[in-house]
This record gives structure tokens, C-alpha cells and sequence, in this order.
């Protein structure tokens, strides 16, 4: 198997995972119209969706993460991809908020079994020297597939109705999960056999994991929120049509999430040879650089802000690629998926699965500024935990390296 063609279908598979995820931010006024007109607590409840989603993503993970360990992984993705296409069209037939709640439960449970078993596929395929970059290319799909369906859903919202923005997703992610049949499984870097039970536990042993975890779960509790209620915030605080919003920031996610990624795992190796933590210090810096735009997006009139929105996610997701990479880079090959699993239960349940119901909650109550400054300042966090965590990073990586993993 070329590693290309494998790097190729997961990247767009990714797209489709993060479009599906985000045709619903897309369209949250429409679906307040439609299941709770009047409810004071609408904005709340809306942000519940998300957290649900998140909640049967995060909690199903390290399941999946142990069988990625054991069997075969390409099997797995494509069952993932099949369920939550089908989630994902079940939510057009939703005749009511608690079955859309349902749909979306799904919805995490389908992506649980790709998140950790994909990145551990191209770790394999590659060597360190070039998986920063190739780990980012993965990822470009973030902003790219979430940029996608923020427009996709604005667009056919306008054009169709909400329900078609998500029937119309259903077929070609099915098509995506039957050509995963055909793809074979690569060896797992080193032969290594799967870990031992025990072995588990030690994972909360390495520092720079840990460190890089938390780092991340800082930085998702940030991003999560702000990328749910954005659009919603520029259409209802500062008055711009909804549909346009759409195709505004969905554009601007495509260009700046796109290159900030490609760039931030390219620098990740770049400096690499001169600062061997360099992946932790590329995130670190990203997060400083970006906060203080997302504050001023909230007090730059439009369209300037525009130019503070657009900074504010380049730097955001400069950390995508070389975060990832250094999990990988820190972690015994017959653990990765495991480790991916871990830290996707951690971010998601100490990051993203509370902030888009906690912005919601705080607008509900008070304003929308106070609930975005609330939430944004969790990026200064992540920087200073990514900058302090350097030492730690360049010795995990030596000994695993090495072959002689941090878990012996």
C-alpha cells in the first residue's frame, strides 16, 4: 500500500467527519425556529447538542482506541464512517428536539471509533522526520471539513430547508466507509505486540503527554465553544445575515485554518533540528498570538473584524499538527491508539463538551461578550502549558525513539 493513498482517503474522510459535525452550528437559529420557539433557554439547549455529541464521542473513544490496538483498523473506520453517516442523515428526520439529541449521540459515537485509530495509521506509514508534516495534512481537514459545513449548511439551509443540509451528507459518506474495505493494514511501527493491560495505567507516567493533554483540553474547551456559537454570534450581536455569515467565516476557516495548519507542522520540523521541543513551542506561541485577536473580535466593528476573526483562527489551529505529532512522537507504537483515545476522552470531557452549553448558558443570562471572553481566556492556559512542557517533551520523544519507550 502507497502510504499517499492511505494519507489520501483518511484526509478525506476527515473532511466529511468534521463537515457532518458542523452543518449543525451552521443552522442553529433554524433549528431554534423549528423545535424551541420561545423558550428562554433555547441557546442553552442548543449548546446541549453539541456537548452531547461530545459526550458519547468521548466516552466510547477508549473503547475503540483498545480494539485500534488489537484488530484491524481499517475494518473499524469503516464501520465508524458508516455509522455516523447514518446518524448524521437520521438527523433530517428528526420530528423533534430529544430525537435530534438522539441523532447526535450517534453522531460521536460513529466518529469515536475514527479519531484514534486514523493518526495511528499514518504514524506508521511515516517516519519522525517527516510526521509532523504529514500528521498536519491530516488535520487540514479540521478547518477545512468544519469551514465546509458551516457553508454547506448555510447554503442549503437557504436554499432547501435545514433537514436536506443533512440527508444530502448520508451518501457520500457511505460511499467513503465501503472503500475502506479495500484498503490493507499496514505493519505497526517497530512489530511491537499490543501493551498489556498494566500498561495503561503507566501512560499518565510520561510528563510531556500529560502535559501535552492538558494543553490541548485548554485549548479544545476554548475552540470548541467559540467555533459553535460564532456564526450565531455575528448573525444575532452584530446584525449580519445569517447566510452570508456562513460563506464569510466559513471562507475565511478554509484559507486561515488551512494554511495555519500545513504551516504549523512544517515549523514543528522545521525547528525540530535547532529547538527539539520545537512542537511544543510552535503550539505555545500559536495560542499566545491568538487570544488577544479573539478578544478583539468582539469589540472591532464589522467588517474589520473580519481581519480579527481571520488571525484569531490562523492561530488557533497552529498547534493542530505539531500537538498531534508529539503525542504520537512520545508514545510506544503498540499504545498509540490508545494514547489518541485518552486524550480524546480528556479534551473533549474537560474541554468542548461543557463550553458551547456554558457560552449559551452565560448569553442566556448575560451577554454575549462576557460568555466569549469567559471561554477565550482558556487559550492563555494552553500556551503556558505547552511553553513550560518542552524539557519534557524532547526526553519522552529520545526514549521512545530510542527503543526504549518511558513505559520500561
Amino acid at each position: 500500500m502507497k502510504p499517499r493513498n492511505a494519507l489520501a482517503l483518511l484526509l478525506v474522510i476527515n473532511l466529511f467527519c468534521y463537515l457532518d459535525r458542523y452543518i449543525l452550528a451552521s443552522i442553529i437559529p433554524a433549528l431554534k425556529a423549528a423545535f424551541l420557539p420561545g423558550d428562554p433557554n433555547a441557546n442553552g439547549k442548543m449548546g446541549l447538542l453539541a456537548t452531547a455529541f461530545l459526550v458519547s464521542y468521548m466516552l466510547t473513544a477508549p473503547v475503540f482506541g483498545w480494539l485500534a490496538d488489537r484488530f484491524s483498523r481499517w475494518v473499524i473506520i469503516g464501520l465508524s464512517v458508516a455509522l455516523w453517516s447514518l446518524a448524521s442523515g437520521a438527523s433530517g428526520l428528526a420530528g423533534s428536539y430529544m430525537a435530534l439529541l438522539a441523532t447526535r449521540v450517534f453522531l460521536g459515537i460513529g466518529e469515536a471509533g475514527y479519531g484514534p485509530a486514523a493518526p495511528t495509521i499514518i504514524s506508521d506509514l511515516y517516519p519522525l522526520k517527516k510526521r509532523g508534516q504529514m500528521i498536519a495534512w491530516f488535520y487540514m481537514a479540521i478547518p477545512v471539513g468544519s469551514a465546509l459545513g458551516y457553508a454547506f449548511g448555510g447554503f442549503i439551509n437557504a436554499r432547501l430547508g435545514w433537514r436536506w443540509a443533512f440527508y444530502l451528507v448520508a451518501p457520500p459518506g457511505l460511499l467513503l466507509a465501503a472503500l475502506c474495505a479495500f484498503m490493507p493494514e499496514p505493519r505497526r511501527s517497530t512489530g511491537a505486540s499490543p501493551a498489556r493491560a498494566a500498561d495503561y495505567a503507566r501512560l499518565v507516567k510520561i510528563p510531556s503527554l500529560v502535559l501535552n493533554i492538558l494543553a490541548q483540553t485548554a485549548m479544545t474547551f476554548a475552540i470548541g465553544g467559540l467555533s459553535i456559537w460564532a456564526p450565531t454570534y455575528i448573525n444575532e450581536a452584530r446584525g449580519l445575515p445569517l447566510a452570508r455569515t456562513n460563506l464569510i467565516f466559513g471562507g475565511i476557516l478554509v484559507v486561515a485554518g488551512l494554511f495555519s495548519t500545513l504551516l504549523g507542522g512544517w515549523l514543528g520540523d522545521k525547528l525540530r533540528p535547532r529547538f527539539p521541543g520545537s512542537y511544543f513551542l510552535v503550539s505555545g506561541c500559536g495560542m499566545l498570538l491568538g487570544f488577544p485577536a479573539t478578544v478583539a473580535m468582539l469589540y472591532v466593528p464589522f467588517p474589520a473584524a473580519w481581519v480579527c476573526i481571520f488571525v484569531a483562527i490562523f492561530f488557533l489551529f497552529f498547534n493542530t499538527g505539531p500537538s498531534n505529532t508529539a503525542l504520537a512522537n512520545v508514545t510506544p507504537p503498540s499504545m498509540r491508539a490508545t494514547a489518541f483515545a485518552l486524550n480524546i476522552l480528556v479534551i473533549h470531557l474537560f474541554g468542548d463538551a461543557a463550553s458551547p452549553s456554558l457560552i449559551g448558558w452565560i448569553k442566556d443570562h448575560g451577554s454575549w461578550n462576557l460568555s466569549f471572553l469567559t471561554v477565550s481566556t482558556a487559550m492563555l492556559v494552553a500556551a503556558v502549558i505547552w511553553l513550560c512542557g518542552m524539557k519534557a517533551l524532547v526526553r519522552d520523544t529520545a526514549s521512545v525513539e530510542g527503543g526504549d519507550g518511558p513505559l520500561h
